[in-house]
């Protein structure tokens, strides 16, 4: 089982990743892309490194605007995995814009 980080450790990581706001209940990200087919590609993407981490975002697709919500679900709370697969989102998003 993955061990869930502390309130500091979740403030500390955030300082590191592009655009991630949350607490140890959850870290999230809003990105806008230019249109409704960017925003598709750009969750496509997110869900091959999903799988190869087998360790999945909730996502929210609103037009261009697509939310990326990481938690551990099995312990409910931000995990080392939740700061990879942030980390992997932001390089797939920093490289569409």
């Amino acid at each position: 089982m993955a061990d869930a980080l502390t309130a500091e450790a979740v403030r500390n990581e955030l300082e590191r990743l592009t655009g991630w706001t949350g607490t140890p209940a959850g870290i999230t990200r809003t990105v806008e892309l230019r249109n409704f087919p960017a925003a598709i590609a750009v969750v496509d993407r997110v869900a091959v490194v999903a799988e190869e981490l087998d360790h999945h975002p909730d996502i929210d697709i609103r037009w261009r605007t697509v939310t990326f919500r990481c938690v551990t679900h099995t312990v409910d709370r931000v995990t080392p995995r939740d700061l990879e697969l942030a980390r992997r989102i932001d390089e797939i998003v920093g490289g569409v814009r």
